[in-house]
């Protein structure tokens, strides 16, 4: 009994390691885009794009509850229309990765 807790916590402690390791590259990577994004919108007239998306949010805010799950429904299918896209396009690799 006293091998399989000692085992046991030995993988845990194995596992959290590894997941701490998961953790740290994806802030890397996630701190690593948002200097790049940074560093391309320097310069740029941000407040624009501020206006806009401010101006967006109050149209939001100001729909009614017909408005709001018609625009939900039309972003819903536009996003199931990509991903047919891209699964279209997976299969067309995967059928041509299969004849050489």
């Amino acid at each position: 009994m006293a091998n399989f807790l000692k085992k046991a916590f030995s993988d845990m402690k194995e596992s959290a390691k590894a997941q701490h390791e998961v953790d740290k590259a994806e802030f890397r990577a996630a701190k690593a885009e948002s200097k790049a994004n940074f560093e391309e919108n320097r310069g740029h007239n941000t407040f624009a794009r501020a206006k806009a998306q401010g101006k967006q949010s109050w149209d939001d805010a100001h729909m009614t509850p017909a408005q709001r799950a018609e625009k939900m429904q039309a972003d819903r299918e536009e996003k199931i229309a990509a991903a047919n896209e891209r699964i279209a396009a997976a299969n067309e690799r995967y059928d041509a990765a299969k004849k050489k």
